[in-house]
């Protein structure tokens, strides 16, 4: 069941319209660009940390998105979902998801800064 809804979600994420796609692509190498810094400033053990957070804060707001969208099928939020012709449409993300994303970026961020290792 877990499986089913992993494959699920990945298929969702892989097939959305909520972003452009030239965003999706930028996505993959903001976080590779974000990454290299944090090894180059902090070192591996900090990296690994920093991404360690960063993964588990995304999957939470993952999360917290389906279970308030029914699976992404209801509007909640930012997220909006429309029915046209027997079929979901999604408007694009909002304010809101965007903001939450920088917040996880500063906040794995900050835990390194200030760790003591």
């Amino acid at each position: 069941m877990i499986i089913t809804k992993i494959s699920y979600d990945i298929k969702f994420i892989k097939n959305h319209t909520l972003q452009p796609r030239w965003w999706k692509i930028f996505k993959i190498f903001l976080l590779c660009g974000m990454i290299t810094a944090v090894f180059f400033i902090f070192g591996t053990l900090k990296t690994f940390i920093w991404l360690s957070t960063v993964i588990i804060l995304s999957l939470i707001v993952h999360i917290i998105y389906r279970i308030k969208t029914n699976a992404f099928t209801k509007t909640w939020m930012d997220f909006k979902v429309k029915e046209s012709n027997g079929k979901l449409v999604y408007g694009r993300i909002g304010w809101l998801y965007y903001s939450i994303v920088i917040v996880i970026f500063i906040s794995a961020t900050l835990i390194i800064i200030f760790m003591k290792l």
